[in-house]
């Protein structure tokens, strides 16, 4: 993988096991959509992007090398060995197929606070729904950047009551927002201690805030706290589980049988929609 730098743009080459499309809409983040040239458009740690991938080409608009190395870079797992990952998943039977149909999936860093809000928002919702929440959210309390919003700080939401947030159209995860927000906010939960935890000290530290499940713990730990073995089980794990591993998850993953669980969710999903 070679790295070129412009004064407005990256270029990553020699990439492999990397699909932008399923990256960016396999429903581990929810502010990223495609624009009518065809780019993908998002916001992250407050920095606007437009993304284009061309064969094992990853072209990066709007970020010059220090964005980049600050941000982007981590935020796509490139320092991540996913051949070598993938290789040791392809132990297992399902895993490989699910592999084989859809290559190229990574778990993306997100900001931790992000991450909580935007899995709190998705319980009990369908994906167009929640990123039209969050869309708004962003717009009524997050900070102007470019032709986008910046998504809104805890500090910012704390100071706002569940009628200040009637705009979102959120139902009862009003009321669960303001409590993550209120508690991030003021110390209560310190995001930026729970990667240094265990995972089951930083999971418990999660569950304190009013509705956070499991579900919604654990998809804070994989997508925005570093957590590769952390394991977000919905519907379609749960038939997954049922179906290929009703007697535990296979050897070869564990460890990051996060990661193994998006290439899961995403291959049980589509056969339910194809």
């Amino acid at each position: 993988m070679e790295f070129l730098y412009n004064t407005d743009k990256t270029t990553v080459t020699g990439l492999s096991n990397f699909d932008l499309d399923l990256i960016l809409d396999c429903g581990q983040a929810f502010r990223w959509s495609r624009d009518g040239s065809g780019l993908w458009r998002g916001v992250a740690y407050g920095l606007p992007l437009a993304a284009a991938q061309e064969g094992d080409t990853l072209t990066l608009y709007g970020a010059d090398r220090e964005a980049f190395e600050k941000v982007w870079k981590k935020y796509f797992d490139l320092d991540r060995d996913y051949d070598s990952l993938c290789r040791r998943f392809a132990a297992d039977g399902a895993m490989k197929t699910a592999m084989e149909a859809y290559p190229g999936i990574r778990v993306l860093n997100q900001e931790p606070w992000e991450a909580l809000c935007s899995f709190i928002i998705s319980q009990n919702n369908n994906i167009p729904r929640i990123k039209g929440i969050i869309g708004r959210l962003c717009e009524n309390f997050g900070e102007r950047t470019g032709e986008s919003y910046s998504f809104p700080t805890p500090e910012r939401l704390a100071a706002l009551t569940v009628e200040d947030l009637a705009v979102l159209r959120a139902g009862f995860r009003a009321k669960y927002i303001l409590d993550g927000a209120k508690k991030v906010a003021s110390g209560e939960i310190d995001l930026a201690a729970i990667p240094g935890m265990d995972i089951d000290s930083a999971r418990a530290e999660l569950l304190r805030i009013k509705g956070v499940g499991p579900k919604v713990a654990e998809c804070t730990l994989l997508f925005g706290c570093g957590f590769s073995q952390a394991f977000p089980v919905d519907v379609w794990i749960k038939r997954v589980l049922g179906e290929l591993y009703p007697n535990g998850l296979p050897e070869c993953i564990m460890g990051d049988q996060g990661i193994a669980q998006q290439y899961l969710f995403h291959w049980r999903r589509s056969l339910e929609l194809t």
